[in-house]
């Protein structure tokens, strides 16, 4: 089934869900979030067990719509953190057990979809960053909690603060994915196992699942700091200065304001 932004294959107890526009580095504006809503209610009505995330073309996804939120106001901006957040954590909640198959690059949002996702596997091509900081403002869609849960709070500071760049084998030493393969193999390797864990009980995944997540102790309303916070972001003239100079293709002047 294709969407304007993802296309949906389903075979028996598994799923592909493909970021389906190349040409835009698969972001993530609000259409792509509502259209990812709709495909997790239809994955939970289909009962799929499984389900493999990744992107067409070059990148897994290269975060949210920059010249969207250049227009946004720190009300707009809160909303659009608050739908981002929502919908990952739809994600992050779903029965089904999600693997992301990391093609190229996740930076931004498309890095917190895939750490929103139960499992991660990544390409020798794979690059993973947080670079909100350069456009004068925060991640939006959940970085701020799941980024520390999984390579721990002083690492996830390093990539939060600095805004770099990482590579697949950097990702891999720091736990936040748990294979690198090369670019032929990702999907083979992705699919496989979720065949995998396809044939296992769907109800006792899905009982193992939200056990685990508890146990992490991290809730929904953590979501709602990070929204709040990153719609402060754009009170300031900083946030308004780098969201533009990233549209203008410039060097942003930061003045500290």
């Amino acid at each position: 089934m294709s969407y304007q932004c993802f296309q949906l294959t389903v075979r028996s107890k598994l799923a592909l869900i493909e970021m389906s526009q190349p040409e835009k580095l698969n972001i993530l504006d609000e259409r792509a979030l509502q259209e990812l809503e709709d495909v997790l209610h239809r994955l939970k009505a289909t009962g799929v067990k499984a389900a493999v995330i990744t992107g067409q073309g070059r990148a897994f996804a290269a975060g949210a719509d920059v010249s969207a939120m250049a227009t946004m106001d720190a009300a707009a901006a809160t909303a659009f953190s608050r739908k981002g957040n929502d919908v990952f954590q739809q994600l992050e909640d779903h029965p089904a057990i999600f693997i992301a198959a990391i093609n190229g690059f996740a930076l931004g949002g498309g890095l917190e979809l895939a750490l929103a996702c139960d499992l991660r596997l990544a390409s020798t091509k794979a690059v993973f960053a947080q670079p909100e900081i350069g456009l004068g403002i925060m991640p939006g869609f959940g970085g701020t909690q799941r980024l520390p849960r999984l390579i721990g709070p002083a690492r996830a500071k390093e990539w939060i603060f600095t805004g770099r760049r990482y590579s697949a084998q950097e990702a891999l030493e720091a736990g936040l994915v748990s294979k690198v393969v090369e670019p032929d193999q990702l999907l083979v390797e992705a699919q496989a196992l979720g065949e995998e864990l396809a044939a296992k009980s769907g109800p006792i995944l899905a009982l193992a699942k939200q056990a685990v997540n508890a146990s992490m102790g991290v809730t929904a309303a953590h979501g709602g700091l990070e929204a709040e916070l990153f719609g402060r972001c754009f009170t300031h003239q900083d946030a308004r200065e780098g969201l533009q100079a990233f549209v203008e293709k410039r060097a942003p002047i930061i003045q500290d304001r």
